[in-house]
C-alpha cells in the first residue's frame, strides 16, 4: 500500500483518495523530460469549443472541481487521460463516484488536487509536493509561494462577474514547474 509522504496513522482518514503516477515514455525508451498539463476547473457543465482547442496536446488534464455534469469528463477524456477532482457544486451519483481531492505524481513532481484551497488540511511543501491545484474562486492564480506553485486555472464555464473565462497549462520539465494561465477568446 502507499504511504503519503507526510506520515500514514493508521487507522485514520486518508488525506487524499487516489494517487496517480504519471511518466509518459520518452520516443527512446527513457524517462520523458518534460510533461504538459492540461487544467481546468468550474466548468459547471459547460465545455467550450475553445477550452477543448486550448487543451489539445497535454498529456493528461486535470479538473479541479464543480464539473457539472459527467458528458464533461467524457469529452476531455477524448482529449487525454482525465484526473479530477469533486466540487461543491458537483451534485448526485455520478459525483459522488468523484474523490474530493487527488495526488498526481507527474514526472517525479507530485501534483495535490482539491477543488476549494481553503480545505486544504496539509502542509503541500512539507509533504513533497510541488504544486497544489484548486478551483473553486473563479479567479485564476499562478503563484510560487515557499517552493510550492500554487495554481488556480480560474473558471471555463458560465462567466462570473467580470472574471476572465481561463484554463491553465502546467510544463513540467527539468528547470522545473511553470505555470501558465491561457484566458480564452470567445
Amino acid at each position: 500500500m502507499w504511504r503519503p509522504p507526510w506520515g500514514y496513522n493508521p487507522g485514520s482518514e486518508p488525506r487524499h483518495d487516489f494517487f496517480i503516477s504519471f511518466h509518459p515514455p520518452a520516443g527512446d525508451g527513457g524517462r520523458r523530460l518534460s510533461v504538459l498539463l492540461g487544467v481546468i476547473s468550474d466548468t459547471h457543465g459547460l465545455l467550450r469549443p475553445e477550452a477543448v482547442a486550448a487543451l489539445r496536446g497535454v498529456d493528461r488534464i486535470i479538473h479541479a472541481g464543480d464539473i457539472g455534469a459527467p458528458e464533461v469528463l467524457t469529452a476531455l477524456g477524448e482529449i487525454a487521460p482525465v484526473t479530477a477532482v469533486r466540487g461543491n457544486n458537483d451534485k448526485g451519483p455520478w459525483a459522488q463516484a468523484i474523490p474530493p481531492t487527488q495526488v498526481v505524481d507527474a514526472a517525479g513532481v507530485l501534483v495535490y488536487v482539491i477543488h476549494d484551497v481553503g480545505e486544504l488540511d496539509l502542509d503541500p511543501r512539507a509533504g513533497g509536493f510541488g504544486v497544489v491545484v484548486a478551483g473553486h474562486s473563479h479567479r485564476p492564480r499562478n503563484e510560487l509561494r515557499d517552493g510550492v506553485l500554487w495554481f488556480n486555472p480560474g473558471s471555463a464555464g458560465p462567466r462570473r462577474f467580470k472574471l476572465p473565462i481561463t484554463v491553465g497549462r502546467l510544463t513540467i520539465d527539468a528547470p522545473g514547474v511553470r505555470g501558465e494561465i491561457v484566458t480564452l477568446a470567445l
